[in-house]
């Protein structure tokens, strides 16, 4: 689905991101890991088409910086940690905005995007809120509509950075299994940061490790979360940390 070759990114003339290879294949979801500053959100946006970078991206074959914005939206979404809601917005109207990613705003709607809509909404579980102003919701509430916003513009690839960022516990499983459940329909795959480790060897299938910009580990999440990679990216090691934290819970 996406091929990724050479990609690099360079900011304020500092290499943020240095040159890197994967790809992703139907089913996969991919976690971006690795600690702050690693070049994570960076890698994301530039995939995205939202930064500048060197190296190419090509996806089911097409180079995606020739793809018209329209193409690029049927192709892949993103998810964003900060959402910035300045108006009065119902949930429904942010969520069609998904739409309009794929039509723009001169086209009418047609029964396809009123579907796209209603089944993101019910997807998310914000049928008791569609018609609520967005300023009123609470920050699990808000995350929900966004997600709904990109399921509904109906992608191939959802890119998520943090999607469980400040969320509490129910939210964070929430989120975490409606992703899940989205990526069970054939031909659709997710790449996301995630900060959690736990969350990432949960629910990532595969996972790129990285560290100052640079690729550490990449493969099966399984084997990217072994105790050696980590032990050398984050100073520490990891799964005696995590075993401990468990310790507490099971004499609990």
């Amino acid at each position: 689905m996406l091929a990724v070759k050479g990609l690099s990114v360079t900011l304020g003339g500092q290499q943020i991101v240095h040159p890197l290879d994967f790809s992703i294949q139907d089913g996969d979801w991919m976690m971006l890991i690795g600690p702050n500053g690693a070049g994570k959100s960076t890698l994301l946006n530039a995939l995205a088409q939202g930064l500048a970078y060197q190296g190419s991206i090509t996806f089911d074959g097409r180079d995606v910086r020739h793809m018209k914005a329209r193409e690029r939206a049927r192709s892949m979404a993103l998810l964003s940690q900060r959402h910035g809601v300045g108006y009065a917005f119902t949930a429904e109207e942010v969520i069609r905005l998904g739409r309009y990613a794929q039509t723009g705003f001169l086209r009418g709607e047609s029964g396809e995007d009123e579907r796209h809509v209603q089944e993101a909404a019910q997807l998310c579980g914000l049928q008791n809120i569609l018609h609520q102003s967005v300023l009123t919701l609470s920050g699990g509430e808000l995350q929900r509509v966004f997600l709904a916003q990109v399921f509904a513009q109906n992608p191939r690839l959802l890119l998520l950075d943090e999607p469980a960022n400040h969320l509490d516990l129910p939210f964070q499983r929430q989120i975490f299994e409606l992703i899940s459940g989205w990526l069970r329909t054939p031909g659709r795959a997710v790449i996301s940061v995630v900060h959690d480790l736990s969350l990432a060897r949960r629910y990532g299938k595969t996972a790129l490790l990285l560290n100052r910009g640079h690729v550490a580990a990449q493969g099966a999440a399984t084997d990217v979360l072994g105790r050696d990679a980590l032990r050398v990216v984050y100073g520490m090691d990891v799964h005696a940390w995590m075993r401990e934290l468990l310790r507490g819970w099971e004499e609990a």
